[in-house]
């Protein structure tokens, strides 16, 4: 066991490789820990985590999904907290509450997309073919099953339940590629 922790970014003062902490903060977003119907983990926290960890991992000479990636996932920092003051933990009622809810879900879907677009670049760049191939094919199965989620509660899906299951399980192998590529030298350079 090592007792020092030879990861670059936290001899430069990151606690947590920026990879591991996208990924920390996309399971804040998607999990909930409710106390009498609110959600302890915060969505703008888990968004405010993943908009650092690409902040740390933006090189913008290396791929330009980085800027669009930062800007989404602040931009979902911002939104979160209008969703969470507007809506709250009721379901949405009104129409603004509707288009604020569905804002909220298109953006992270694009979010995630954009995630995974940077980090599989750099794997790529790095040397790492098929885990930025599986990566690929992860961000692509999380927006497309997050879409058809997201229309299933207007009648344009017949399998809600079973698309939901599929998305969420998308969603954890994607974070799970995330932390087991978190300490790989291409995603870490300063």
């Amino acid at each position: 066991m090592v007792l020092t922790n030879p990861h670059p970014r936290a001899a430069s003062g990151g606690l947590m490789p920026p990879v591991a902490l996208i990924a920390t903060g996309l399971v804040i977003v998607y999990a909930a820990l409710r106390l009498d119907g609110f959600d302890l983990l915060l969505d703008p926290v888990g968004w405010a985590m993943c908009a650092v960890g690409l902040s740390r991992l933006r090189d913008a000479s290396l791929h330009p999904a980085d800027p669009a990636g930062a800007a989404a996932t602040t931009s979902m920092v911002f939104l979160s907290i209008v969703d969470l003051l507007i809506i709250g933990p009721a379901a949405p009622d009104t129409s603004l509450e509707q288009a604020l809810d569905l804002a909220e879900k298109a953006g992270s879907l694009l979010a995630i997309w954009l995630i995974g677009e940077i980090v599989a670049g750099r794997l790529r760049l790095g040397g790492h073919a098929s885990r930025a191939a599986l990566l690929d094919v992860l961000r692509w199965t999380v927006a497309a099953l997050g879409v058809a989620g997201m229309l299933a509660p207007y009648g344009y899906a017949g399998l809600p339940l079973a698309v939901t299951v599929a998305w969420f399980a998308a969603l954890v192998v994607l974070v799970v590629v995330l932390y087991r590529s978190a300490n790989l030298s291409c995603l870490n350079q300063p």
